[in-house]
């Protein structure tokens, strides 16, 4: 009984394993073009996603917020600066006021010696050798006394012939002068110092009122004359009419 032998041609029939389906070539390039032409879309798709542009709002609103804390702090810190060096400036003024006021304290408790050296130097007449070197070496020490003060810048005020100011003079005494016009110093009572232009005592001093009584009277005599020859001229005028 002979058997038939079924072609390799036929249809249905397995074939070479090797050769690859034409229609299985067309499948994967309609695949591969799908794919490709897919990509592009998906890129676009994430660049418009709405996450992505809230977090960028967050981003942008988180930068507006640290610049203005930024700003906040660096106006701070050029207050609390400014204040700084204000408060630097009043404690260096305090502190040079507060030296400048016990150096003054200091040297108005030294004063009144410095007056007695002058009094004394007025007053004394040395007699004899021996009275006259104690006299010499008791002006040494006067003399240096005055240096230091010098050194220190205090300067002894003169007053006399000056016009009286308030700030500089106290006046104890007030009388009449011909030589003087009102408030102006006729006398140095005693003696007014400077510390560095600052007072450091008033001059304590006599102070003029003007022109004494001897001056208003002639000057009462003048205005009697003048009064008597108008007297005179008004009666000739009435005996001419």
């Amino acid at each position: 009984m002979n058997q038939e032998v079924p072609s390799s041609n036929q249809p249905g029939l397995d074939g070479d394993s090797s050769t690859p389906d034409l229609e299985q070539l067309e499948n994967v390039s309609k695949e591969e073009e799908v794919n490709e032409s897919d990509s592009p879309k998906e890129s676009v798709l994430g660049s418009n996603d709405p996450s992505s542009a809230k977090q960028s709002l967050d981003n942008d609103a988180r930068l507006e917020q640290l610049e203005k804390e930024h700003e906040t702090l660096r106006s701070q810190y050029m207050r609390i600066a400014a204040d700084f060096d204000n408060f630097r400036k009043r404690q260096t003024r305090d502190q040079d006021d507060l030296k400048l006021q016990l150096t003054c304290n200091t040297l108005s408790e030294i004063l009144p010696v410095v007056d007695n050296f002058e009094r004394a130097r007025q007053q004394i007449t040395p007699e004899g050798e021996e009275a006259s070197n104690l006299h010499r070496n008791y002006q040494n020490l006067y003399k240096q006394l005055v240096d230091v003060l010098k050194k220190l810048g205090v300067a002894p005020m003169r007053v006399v012939g000056q016009s009286f100011d308030p700030s500089l003079h106290e006046a104890l005494l007030r009388e009449p002068s011909e030589t003087m016009v009102e408030d102006m110093i006729l006398e140095e009572l005693v003696r007014g110092y400077h510390l560095n232009g600052r007072v450091l005592r008033h001059a304590q001093v006599k102070v003029s009122m003007g022109p004494g009584p001897k001056v208003e009277v002639e000057e009462k005599q003048i205005d009697d004359e003048s009064q008597t020859e108008k007297g005179d001229d008004t009666q000739s005028s009435e005996q001419v009419v």
